[in-house]
């Protein structure tokens, strides 16, 4: 064999012998990203405090009107005693989700896409309303509202 095919045949292992390492080292890569624990709680709690906090509040309103329900304080309230049970819970939960998104909005470092929270805010906010109002203005209001919204956001957006 001469001196050039055997310098040939050397080239062609350390190029076979560097794609090899090359894989290894990709396969160990993904076994060290599958084996990473999950995210604690805390490490989702400094990503997003605000999204962590939106449905423990829905939550905790849930409880907070189930409980005044129950115990025959909602009658004393007057207007807000004849409203169903109900609507009075996703009307609070819409505004609690609206209040979520006002606050985003405000906070540029926690700011994301707003548009889905906006939807499911004004959506739950209108079928809280729905029964107070009539369905057929709710409806008509909880679009508009999600039109502006959307209109708004691209426009804020362009900056």
């Amino acid at each position: 064999m001469t001196n050039q095919s055997q310098y040939e045949k050397y080239e062609k292992e350390e190029k076979s012998r560097d794609q090899d390492e090359k894989e290894e080292e990709k396969e160990e890569e993904k076994q060290h990203e599958k084996q990473q624990p999950e995210k604690r709680w805390e490490e989702k709690w400094q990503r997003d405090p605000i999204g962590t906090l939106t449905w423990p509040l829905i939550l905790i309103w849930v409880g907070v009107v189930l409980l005044l329900e129950n115990l025959g304080l909602l009658i004393d309230l007057g207007t807000l005693g004849r409203v169903e049970t109900g609507s009075l819970i996703f009307a609070g939960a819409g505004v609690i989700v609206l209040a979520m998104v006002v606050v985003r909005y405000l906070m540029p470092e926690h700011r994301r896409s707003l548009t889905g929270n906006i939807i499911l805010g004004f959506v739950l906010l209108g079928v809280g309303l729905g029964d107070i109002l009539g369905w057929e203005i709710v409806w008509a209001i909880v679009i508009i509202a999600i039109g502006v919204s959307i209109l708004l956001g691209g426009m804020l957006r362009r900056r």
